[in-house]
């Protein structure tokens, strides 16, 4: 009997039979076998579900038509209806880790994988393998996919290219740099490379582009964690794109990993009200200790404006251990950020040192605004008919004026912590700086 007649009688049997679960079964499985048969299986499939909509069996059956068509979207929202996925067979877990992975979702992908793999021992799929390499060796380098190699970069800026700074340079060679380059010396008396900077400071004064030059200086990679890059709406996700991005950094030592506003992930847990943060802290304190990984060779560094909401686990030693204070430029500084931001654009003898010391509490952020709004100026009167000129000193006097220092604020917060909450010294940089 071909297999046409005998779907043809199956169909037959159910219409006179409509409520029989074996015939049912027995028809939605010699249909599954031909693609022939694809649209009238969906609608039959559709129809079943209407009446019984909690049917796992029927959703599994849609989940691998779909998954043939590579409609994976709507195989993952109907995955997502399903309450236990590991109750599926292993073939539908494998497809829907697939369409999770082909849509960018590797976290979830990953977790369905890891899931089959303990379900059953000698569960091997090439593509996923080859994604997450569960089963390679210790020695076996993970290959980056696509979406992970974008994270990184290698900053092709380094120490010269930042204008002043001159402590922070120094304090960051000695304590970083100085180690890689000798890494031998230092294992020969137990030191480990790497570790934990905590740069804190006013916004605008260079955090981010001295982390920056501080992965240029030692060739390493650099990744950079934003808020947005850890913080998921569905619990426990959080932590796993947490942990995704410490084990990308490990696998590519050296690496700097830069976690810009840092106080947003590691507030506080007593000012906490729900657990879904606090995870994330506990999750963050056990990546930086190692605990379930080596850290050698793994930079990471923090920024923060507000060093007085983060929670004071992350101060302990071994984790963010080494606290640096950035604080505005000095007048020299402001002289070599200055040059450096205007080297390229037309100028004409501009007295670096008296646009610096006018620029009184001005941020490295600040002397750029300043720059834009004479630019803007000098724009503005050569389109009304005027002749373009070069950017001289008076151009930069009167941009000050137009503009207010945006530390101000800043160092009225940071002197009263510094003032009533310094039982640490950890403030006392501040307290060394507006004396």
């Amino acid at each position: 009997m071909n297999h046409h007649k005998e779907i043809e009688e199956l169909k037959q049997a159910l219409a006179v039979s409509p409520d029989n679960q074996y015939l049912l079964n027995m028809l939605l499985n010699k249909m599954e076998s031909y693609r022939e048969y694809d649209d009238e299986l969906e609608g039959l499939l559709q129809k079943k579900l209407k009446t019984d909509v909690h049917n796992s069996t029927l959703k599994e059956k849609l989940i691998n038509l779909y998954f043939r068509q590579d409609k994976r979207s709507v195989c993952i929202i109907i995955a997502e209806e399903i309450d236990q996925l590991d109750q599926l067979q292993s073939h539908t877990q494998c497809n829907i880790a697939k369409c999770y992975l082909r849509e960018g979702n590797t976290g979830e992908a990953r977790e369905i994988y890891q899931s089959l793999v303990n379900q059953y021992k000698d569960f091997s799929d090439e593509e996923l393998d080859q994604a997450f390499r569960l089963n390679a060796g210790p020695q076996e380098e993970e290959e980056l996919n696509e979406q992970d190699a974008k994270l990184f970069s290698k900053p092709n800026i380094k120490f010269k290219d930042v204008g002043g700074m001159e402590g922070i340079k120094r304090e960051i060679d000695l304590k970083i740099i100085k180690p890689l380059e000798n890494a031998e010396l230092y294992a020969s008396y137990g030191k480990k490379i790497g570790g934990g900077i905590l740069l804190y400071g006013p916004p605008g004064c260079g955090k981010t582009f001295i982390a920056k030059a501080t992965a240029g200086e030692i060739n390493a990679n650099f990744i950079n964690i934003t808020l947005n890059d850890i913080l998921d709406m569905w619990i426990g996700q959080s932590e796993k794109n947490l942990t995704k991005y410490f084990d990308l950094a490990r696998r590519k030592k050296p690496c700097v990993l830069f976690f810009d506003e840092v106080d947003a992930l590691g507030a506080k847990r007593s000012d906490m009200r729900q657990s879904a943060g606090k995870n994330i802290i506990n999750q963050f304190l056990a990546e930086m200790d190692g605990i379930e990984a080596n850290n050698d060779g793994l930079l990471i560094i923090g920024a923060t404006n507000a060093p007085w909401h983060l929670d004071s686990a992350f101060l302990r030693p071994g984790r963010f251990d080494r606290i640096i204070f950035v604080p505005p430029p000095d007048e020299k500084s402001k002289e070599a950020i200055l040059q450096l931001k205007l080297q390229e654009k037309p100028q004409k003898n501009i007295d670096y040192l008296k646009v610096a010391k006018k620029a009184k509490d001005f941020s490295g952020a600040d002397l750029n605004a300043i720059i834009d709004i004479a630019v803007e100026e000098i724009i503005e009167k050569a389109l009304a008919g005027g002749t373009p000129k070069p950017i001289e000193t008076n151009d930069l006097l009167k941009a000050i004026k137009k503009h207010r220092a945006s530390t101000t604020e800043w160092f009225t917060t940071a002197r009263n912590y510094a003032l009533f909450a310094n039982k640490s010294g950890l403030y006392d940089d501040i307290l060394k700086y507006i004396k």
